[in-house]
């Protein structure tokens, strides 16, 4: 009698066991640049977390968000710390380029998959031992920097001048225009750097103008981008002046404000939603994130980088059931492994900014559909087509 009691107890407590395994939960750990100079484009990535579902495929999912500070040796530090205390099973950030590129040898080395909302090729490109780990949802640079010549092109623009931040940002940037711009019989005649710190560009702008461009393209991101243009204003420059899709959300045009009227820009189709055509792929999807996003934050308040942050959450929503499919538990290697190979699998995902198609050599598996080019008129977005 005693032996079966043993028995009993024994098998109960394996039960026990099994089904707290099967309750485990799934966490995501997010480095969010919420303070700094990036932080008009953390803040709604970090609140768009908070709308993100805590259930996902029947677990309980948890979002552990630390705030970089738009620094890349604390993004580094976060991802440590996300990775090796609170066991994450996939990290999602940071919100700018060099943080995310100094973030990959830390998933990689850990066998976690990270999913970046900074816009860098780079970041994904090419999927080598590394980055088969890293995933992103903005669009490539190149395929903004097509949109921004093929404007400027069909616009009559013969030559153009290029000032961009002094950091991967920047430039990856402008690799990617001057490449396109070969291509386009489009002539580059100055190229200049500032930091995103910096409080005056005079130097830069005078060599600018000294060229004579018909255009300006600003290679920046968030506020830091307004500098340039301003100051160029305030010089007297009387050309066309284009940003890339960084600087997509309220906190440029305010702080921009009539210095940055007339600007051209390639964006997301989620800035401009409620202007695109009923017939358009992510009309239905973008918006229903703009309706979220602002019944929680306020009219007016949704941007892109938001939206990047809300298309993590898509991929998540596809890829974790698949993942969860195979049996590996949440919090083993088995399951990050999983969930790297479900991620790579999305297909005709709609999102906030476009259809992903993830694939073995495209770990952000957007098209053209991605993009939309925007004008600031009367201090709001303005589609163009």
């Amino acid at each position: 009698m005693k032996n079966k009691t043993i028995m009993k107890t024994l098998l109960a407590a394996a039960a026990a066991s099994v089904a707290l395994v099967a309750q485990a939960d799934i966490n995501v750990g997010v480095t969010i640049s919420a303070t700094g100079p990036a932080a008009s484009l953390g803040i709604p990535e970090k609140n768009t977390i908070t709308l993100l579902p805590t259930t996902i495929g029947g677990q309980k999912v948890n979002y552990i968000i630390l705030d970089d500070a738009s620094d890349t040796t604390a993004a580094v530090s976060n991802t440590r710390k996300l990775i090796t205390e609170h066991k994450v099973d996939v990290v999602v950030g940071s919100t700018v380029t060099p943080n995310s590129l100094a973030m990959i040898d830390a998933v990689a080395e850990s066998s976690t998959p990270m999913i970046s909302v900074a816009a860098s090729a780079r970041i994904v490109e090419p999927v080598d031992a590394k980055k088969k780990w890293v995933f992103k949802t903005p669009q490539n640079d190149i395929m903004m920097a097509l949109a921004i010549v093929q404007h400027m092109v069909d616009n009559g623009i013969k030559t153009a001048g290029y000032i961009g931040f002094a950091d991967a940002y920047g430039e990856g940037w402008y690799q990617e225009f001057a490449k396109i711009a070969g291509i386009k019989g489009l002539k580059i005649v100055a190229n200049e750097r500032y930091n995103r710190t910096d409080t005056s560009v005079t130097g830069q702008v005078l060599k600018l103008m000294a060229a004579k461009p018909d255009a300006v393209l600003v290679g920046g991101s968030g506020t830091p981008a307004v500098l340039p243009q301003k100051t160029l204003k305030e010089r007297g420059y009387a050309g066309k002046y284009y940003q890339t899709h960084g600087v997509a959300n309220n906190d440029f045009l305010r702080v921009g404000g009539k210095d940055v009227e007339g600007t051209f820009l390639p964006a997301g189709p989620v800035l401009v939603a409620a202007q695109l055509p009923a017939n358009h792929p992510v009309k239905k999807s973008a918006s229903d994130y703009v309706a979220k996003y602002e019944a929680a934050f306020g009219k007016g308040s949704a941007s892109t980088f938001g939206g990047h942050a809300w298309d993590v959450g898509l991929l998540l929503q596809s890829a974790i059931p698949v993942a969860l499919k195979g049996g590996a538990q949440p919090g083993t290697p088995a399951f990050r492994a999983a969930l790297r190979d479900a991620l790579e699998g999305v297909k005709e995902l709609a999102g906030a900014h476009g259809v992903f198609n993830m694939s073995p050599t495209d770990h952000l598996g957007l098209d053209q559909r991605a993009r939309v080019m925007v004008k600031i008129e009367n201090g709001t977005w303005k589609f163009v087509q």
